[in-house]
């Protein structure tokens, strides 16, 4: 093996290893107190990780099934992070047709993995645009929270969510096998 070889092998494990910083980050921050300091700053380090790991697989050709899969389980527990600290936080600040929203959603969102599990014998982890923006979004809420009303983040979230949930579950039924490069149901 040659030295630009090496370098190539070097540099391909650079983008999962950036999504492993954020599947341990996002792990720890389970255990930092909610809305803190440290949690401001270590949230922030995983979230412009996720940029990162993205654009860099994308700008060097380093994309694959591997990191996709890494980027869902990262983006999985980071929303667990959401579920176990952000969302106590708003419990009591917004309405409950919020969480009946919330609820919808989710099950939503789990019915679509399901149906797309079953259609293609393997977890459907797409990338479109619409799958992007929630994240920007829901990475987003914890410090739109400094700023805006909960009710008012809440919604907005919501209502991004809810568009690409429909969205994904369009483009998996009417694919005829497992849509991997597909950006937006318009292509």
């Amino acid at each position: 093996m040659n030295n630009k070889d090496v370098k190539s092998n070097r540099l391909a494990n650079v983008p999962n290893a950036i999504t492993g910083f954020r599947i341990v980050g996002s792990a720890v921050l389970l255990f930092v107190p909610p809305l803190s300091f440290f949690f401001y700053i270590l949230y922030a380090l995983c979230g412009i990780s996720d940029a990162v790991d993205g654009f860099i697989a994308r700008r060097f050709k380093l994309t694959g099934e591997l990191g996709a899969k890494l980027d869902s389980i990262a983006d999985l527990l980071f929303y667990a992070v959401m579920l176990t600290h952000i969302i106590p936080f708003l419990v009591p600040r917004v309405p409950h047709v919020v969480w009946y929203c919330v609820g919808a959603l989710v099950a939503l969102r789990l019915f679509t993995y399901g149906y797309a599990t079953a259609k293609y014998h393997r977890f459907p982890s797409l990338h479109t645009y619409t799958n992007k923006l929630t994240g920007m979004v829901l990475f987003a809420v914890p410090f739109l929270l400094l700023f805006a009303k909960a009710t008012t983040v809440s919604f907005i979230a919501c209502a991004v969510v809810a568009v690409s949930s429909i969205e994904e579950l369009l483009i998996h039924c009417r694919a005829k096998e497992y849509p991997s490069c597909v950006k937006t149901i318009f292509q």
